[in-house]
């Protein structure tokens, strides 16, 4: 027996059980977390433990960021949904009908992804509406940054739970 041989078969290639998918997943939720409608959380503790300086660079990035981020939604906000449903229908059907796992991995990192957006979309709004500044700014991007946080966990428990049942059912368990 040649190495590449028992390689292969010591590491399985399928994404569920590739370490690397699970790899791309914590890191996918850690930067969702981080960055927090483009801004690092580390600038929100900063600006709301020392103020004066952080404060009044946060609120600028904070202001780019939803200027931005809403002038892209209203230009073509129609045709990136439109994008993004074929992309997520496609995934989806090949992955969970025709039982690709590779498009099942993908369905399982995009999908929640897609919340995230809309939530940053909503929150983007949100701040604008209310020119937030302060310590109402430094609340909504905390409460924010929670929420991305509990569809993260949510997100890779359900991953988790998905990829333990197809590497059970595919693997030397199953049929």
């Amino acid at each position: 027996m040649d190495w590449h041989t028992t390689i292969f078969e010591l590491i399985d290639m399928r994404s569920f059980s590739n370490l690397w998918f699970w790899i791309a997943l914590a890191v996918v939720w850690s930067t969702a977390s981080h960055w927090i409608l483009g801004v690092p959380f580390d600038l929100v503790s900063r600006a709301r433990r020392n103020g004066g300086q952080a404060a009044e660079d946060l609120e600028a990035l904070v202001r780019i960021n939803t200027n931005r981020l809403l002038y892209i939604s209203t230009v073509s906000g129609l045709w990136l949904l439109g994008f993004v449903c074929f992309i997520l229908t496609g995934l989806a059907l090949l992955g969970f009908v025709y039982r690709v796992e590779f498009a099942q991995a993908l369905f399982l990192l995009g999908f929640p992804m897609t919340l995230v957006g809309a939530l940053n979309l909503s929150t983007a709004r949100l701040i604008q509406e209310r020119e937030a500044q302060g310590e109402e700014l430094w609340r909504y991007l905390s409460r924010h940054r929670t929420i991305v946080q509990a569809i993260g966990m949510v997100s890779i428990f359900v991953t988790a739970l998905w990829g333990m049942y197809q590497n059970m059912a595919v693997g030397p368990f199953g049929g």
